[in-house]
């Protein structure tokens, strides 16, 4: 939504698609020997590697998440030099990695519980139990909006969605 308005966006898991294909490659072979194929990560065979062990997948963000932080550093550094009023960081794990220092702002994207788990568990090798764990994982929800600058629930449409959207972009506008 946010793109589609002309705002310049890093999306964090579009940058670890790509690093699946170039700087990650070589560390994360190191870490779980036989997960890449043909120069690249071969995502299916990294799950079956992590197998829903979250040491193992605390192992992987420890390859993964210095390499996302540079790209996003790098993303910010050139929307500057071009002179970019806002820019718009996708961050999945902001809470969680400590990202939301380096915000002017934070806009958290949110919805119930139930659509949440029904939203993540309709996703490819999703199971309950990854589910809770991943969970366990996170900086509950209710922590997450109260330290928010704008919250959008995604459980209200997407036309109130898109509406929040404006009314942040208006908002944010009036910073700069």
């Amino acid at each position: 939504m946010f793109r589609r308005r002309g705002v310049a966006v890093h999306d964090s898991d579009r940058a670890v698609h790509e690093l699946y294909r170039g700087a990650a490659v070589e560390p994360i072979e190191a870490a779980f020997p036989g997960v890449t194929a043909d120069g690249e990560v071969d995502r299916k065979k990294l799950g079956a590697a992590l197998s829903g062990n979250i040491d193992q997948l605390a192992r992987l963000e420890e390859i993964v998440h210095p390499l996302v932080r540079a790209k996003t550093v790098e993303f910010g550094e050139q929307a500057a030099r071009e002179g970019v009023p806002v820019v718009v960081l996708d961050i999945p794990l902001l809470f969680e990695t400590g990202a939301e220092q380096w915000m002017d702002c934070v806009v958290v994207v949110t919805t119930s519980p139930e659509t949440q788990r029904e939203r993540v568990l309709a996703r490819r090798g999703m199971t309950e139990e990854l589910f809770e764990k991943l969970l366990a994982r996170q900086v509950p929800d209710a922590d997450k909006r109260r330290q928010a600058h704008f919250v959008i629930d995604t459980g209200f449409g997407f036309e109130a969605a898109e509406r929040d959207v404006e009314t942040i972009l208006r908002a944010t506008a009036a910073m700069t």
